[in-house]
């Protein structure tokens, strides 16, 4: 176990190699031959570039992989003992929220954990907002994190001064339970440890990194950290967000995937950039978390229906998903089959804000169709429960 971990190490860190290529390797040896992560790292050149196609270069970054697994083994040797766990994308324990909303392409094919991984199975809510956050966004992410609470829900948190650390206090305030995602590596969070050692044994808190132990704090790392922590969570929450910073960046980057992303809707003296995400396809609600489609006229956001159509969402995405389940169409085509009163451009671009479809372009018309039956492949191969 000791020494399989240390090739993981050695893996999930070769230089300039991102999420996708190591994960595509990954499931080439561990599931097209079956092979342990061992027993791949043994193989000789041949067999990497016949059977793996791999080219010079990756063999050569192999190569230098492979004779980091010894150093790796001492560190690997030193996390266990110390109480951390390693967790590979392949393990059963891994987040299966994490894959469902990063996809392969974008799942860390390595965790570092220290506390409750059975955390990781729970309901989550990620609540982000600014570092220089208002009294009213603090205030709200202090409500959603009770409310998450109370309703047995993992708040998961980013530890930035701010919004990030009110969710993590608020968590913990309200008897939750919490995910401390890190943008910086495990072994650089000694006095975070010592803080939080009383949830952390009592199995409240779970700290969670994704980058190599020992990295210190970057702000790079803390950019990259962003997705990991709306990947966790089954829903987000944005407190106040300016137009740009990781919070900005985190929300745009989730509205590209399809993520459903909740914002405080601002008033209007409020200086923030809450209403610019609302127009970019994020959904405004209230102070108690409550969504506000009757209240607050999203129509021009092109996302989400107006309360003058009467339509809900749920009722129209299983109408949208059962039209799709007999072949892919355009806009035009499922609009027809719907029968609802939208313009061709509004129904593209509810469309393509859906986390089931994707689209192809065919000339100037786009044609959607059913993402489950891509992904499921995918999803399958990294799911040993």
């Amino acid at each position: 176990m000791m020494k399989e971990t240390a090739y993981w190490i050695s893996l999930a860190h070769i230089p300039k190699w991102g999420y996708k290529k190591i994960n595509s390797l990954i499931v080439k040896f561990f599931h097209d031959f079956q092979i342990p992560i061992d027993e791949f790292f043994h193989l000789d050149e041949t067999d990497w570039k016949n059977k793996f196609h791999l080219e010079d270069k990756d063999i050569n970054d192999l190569k230098k992989a492979k004779s980091e697994v010894a150093s790796n083994s001492f560190l690997a040797e030193s996390l266990l003992n110390q109480g951390y766990e390693i967790l590979p994308i392949i393990s059963s324990d891994y987040s299966k929220t994490l894959k469902e909303n990063l996809k392969t392409s974008n799942s860390p094919p390595i965790l570092y954990l220290k506390g409750n991984k059975n955390i990781l199975g729970e309901n989550s809510v990620a609540i982000v907002g600014s570092r220089n956050a208002s009294k009213k966004a603090l205030d709200f992410a202090d409500n959603i994190a009770k409310l998450a609470s109370n309703k047995f829900k993992v708040v998961v948190s980013g530890f930035a001064k701010g919004v990030d650390k009110q969710a993590l206090d608020s968590a913990i305030k309200y008897k939750g339970q919490s995910i401390i995602v890190l943008p910086q590596g495990i072994l650089t969070f000694d006095s975070g440890f010592k803080k939080y050692y009383k949830q952390i044994i009592d199995g409240d808190i779970l700290v969670l990194s994704t980058f190599f132990p020992k990295a210190p704090w970057k702000a790079e790392l803390a950019m990259a950290r962003n997705p990991i922590i709306y990947g966790l969570a089954k829903e987000i929450f944005v407190a106040e967000s300016s137009d740009k910073g990781g919070t900005w960046s985190g929300v745009i980057d989730g509205l590209r995937k399809g993520r459903k992303i909740y914002v405080l809707k601002p008033e209007i003296d409020d200086n923030n950039a809450n209403n610019l995400l609302i127009q970019k396809g994020a959904i405004p609600v209230d102070f108690e978390g409550n969504e506000l489609y009757k209240e607050y006229d999203i129509v021009e956001n092109h996302l989400l229906v107006s309360a003058e159509e009467q339509v809900e969402t749920y009722d129209l995405e299983k109408k949208i998903h059962e039209i799709l389940t007999v072949k892919p169409m355009t806009a035009t085509e499922i609009l027809a089959k719907l029968d609802i009163d939208w313009k061709i451009k509004k129904m593209n671009n509810y469309l393509k804000k859906l986390n089931f479809i994707q689209f192809e372009k065919s000339g100037r018309r786009n044609i959607y169709k059913l993402r489950e039956s891509i992904e499921r492949f995918q999803h399958k191969l990294f799911d040993n429960s």
